[in-house]
């Protein structure tokens, strides 16, 4: 790490570096976090989230803003070199909560409080900090850099947007930061395999007391669950199962005719995904009574991919948090980045504060590591601009 804590240390202490810490205004930060939480953006139904990025990307005179069908917005911040490979800084903007969800806010001993205020509203507000940063330092970059607030991140979106980001930019692009609200101090460079099974059981059903005995789906589904949850995934590599949705019946005094559940399987390593995913499937489709019929149906299948944390990217992103006081830690989960680094593309993930319950209503942040944290995001965005071409060339 030692040219990557060089390189960040020598950006903070430069005229650059200066210019930058005194740009640094956390309570415009927050104001734009509670500003983007305030917009219900269900996984699918982000269109309206996405209008007010564009706006804010206009006003902050990005070139090239637009909007996809996907509701992915894009914004260019130009370089000096707008035909060397540009730097992509993206966040989604989905949640996982209902449009009808209250999304009252609250602050409260030091912390903020609101359904995905900090997965991933704060991310989002992160992309315009960072740009109002470099604006006031009068920062030009050598190479573009590309903001896109991304959508379908989260449950069934099965990383929709970013793929067509992909799509879109991937020819262009050297790297990327993929920004999480609540994940300062880690360093995502492993994206973990992810496939999402929705599994639907059919039985004759009929009614509750006249039918007694005949097959419920309901009843044969809960059973199917039963066999899965007996089993014990491997611990290395880390593999893991969750039954997140289970619905179905059509009364409390049918016997149901159809009743599914959603099934969510993860393992660090793709190919004992694979034969975890066999695993269970075995269990689903074992005997069952004459009329009961299965199926399942893949949902999501999110791609594994990572690079080395040698890599100057992961180098950068530890020693950004070094040099700021916080100790790195090298993570695998399942972000954005898991299509970037399937793709070949050097992509990290990294956060701006601490806080807790995510995905929960009382989902909250901590408002004094924010200042930490978009240091942090200005540092590393800041040195990965001048350094992605080198990554970009043969042999890097």
């Amino acid at each position: 790490m030692t040219h990557a804590l060089t390189a960040i240390k020598a950006l903070a202490n430069s005229p650059l570096g200066a210019a930058l810490y005194a740009a640094l205004d956390t309570e415009s930060l927050l104001t734009d976090a509670i500003a983007v939480q305030q917009i219900p953006a269900p996984t699918f139904h982000e269109a309206q989230r996405a209008a007010y990025v564009v706006e804010r990307f206009e006003a902050a005179r990005l070139l090239d803003v637009s909007q996809d069908a996907l509701d992915n917005v894009y914004g260019r911040f130009p370089g000096a070199d707008p035909a060397a490979p540009a730097l992509l800084v993206c966040a989604h903007t989905d949640t996982v909560f209902p449009a009808e969800t209250d999304l009252t806010v609250r602050r409260d001993d030091g912390c903020v409080f609101g359904p995905g205020i900090g997965d991933n509203s704060l991310g989002v507000a992160a992309l315009l900090g960072l740009i109002r940063l470099w604006q006031a330092a009068q920062y030009r970059p050598p190479v573009d850099v590309w903001f896109v607030a991304n959508t379908r991140e989260e449950g069934l979106g099965n990383l929709g947007g970013i793929r067509a980001v992909w799509e879109r930019l991937g020819q262009r692009l050297g790297a990327a930061i993929v920004v999480e609200g609540m994940a300062l101090g880690r360093v995502y460079h492993v994206g973990i395999a992810v496939r999402r099974l929705r599994v639907t059981c059919t039985a004759p059903g009929g009614h509750s007391w006249t039918h007694f005995g005949q097959p419920s789906a309901i009843h044969e589904l809960i059973l199917a669950g039963s066999r899965i949850v007996g089993l014990t995934p491997p611990t290395t590599p880390r593999t893991t199962f969750n039954i997140g949705l289970i619905s179905g019946g059509q009364s409390v005094n049918s016997l149901a005719s159809s009743a599914e559940f959603y099934l969510d399987l993860r393992s660090e390593d793709a190919a004992t995904l694979a034969a975890w995913e066999s695993q269970v499937c075995e269990q689903i489709s074992s005997e069952h009574p004459p009329g009961v019929a299965f199926t399942v149906e893949v949902v999501g299948d999110r791609p594994s991919g990572s690079i080395a944390a040698e890599h100057p990217l992961v180098q950068l992103a530890s020693a950004s948090l070094e040099a700021i006081g916080h100790q790195p830690h090298l993570q695998s989960g399942s972000t954005d980045a898991n299509a970037l680094l399937a793709a070949g593309l050097p992509t990290v993930t990294v956060g701006l504060t601490t806080g807790g319950n995510s995905h929960r209503v009382d989902e909250y942040i901590e408002v004094e590591p924010l200042a930490d944290g978009l240091w942090h995001l200005a540092l590393l965005a800041t040195v990965a601009s001048q350094q992605v071409v080198e990554w970009s060339q043969p042999g890097a």
